[in-house]
């Protein structure tokens, strides 16, 4: 499921399984775990209940530099960010920006489309290896 750029696919486990298992994904596949953002954390510090909610920032500098030199002002959306949450129904969701759809937003060139690919294919492989039971 895409809407405005956000890909969003239905996962097999639990949240906190599901961000493990996307976590675990990302530094085997060598990238940098930037931090873990726990929403339903913080929520609950300041006495509000929030349904388990967090989002993983990673990346790779291989990556993310030819895109950051082709136009700047992408660096405000990377590193990546994945969202893992739990609906109403407890179902497991996780959702991320189309790297192609960012690509397209900063007015990168054809000559960054190469690693926007490789980067959209990489996002797919780890949130559906991530939602798989």
């Amino acid at each position: 499921m895409a809407d405005n750029g956000l890909i969003t696919i239905r996962a097999e486990k639990r949240a906190k399984a599901t961000m493990d298992a996307l976590e675990t994904a990302v530094k085997a596949a060598g990238m940098s775990v930037f931090a873990r953002i726990d929403h339903a954390g913080g929520a609950a510090e300041v006495g509000m209940n929030l349904r388990p909610t967090e989002v993983l920032i990673f990346g790779n500098a291989r990556a993310g530099t030819p895109l950051m030199l082709a136009r700047q002002t992408i660096a405000i959306d990377l590193p990546l960010k994945v969202l893992v949450w739990e609906d109403e129904q407890g179902q497991t969701w996780l959702a991320y920006n189309d790297p192609r759809l960012l690509a397209e937003r900063h007015g990168l060139g054809a000559a960054v489309d190469a690693i926007v690919a490789t980067m959209s294919a990489g996002l797919q492989k780890l949130t559906q290896a991530a939602a798989a039971a």
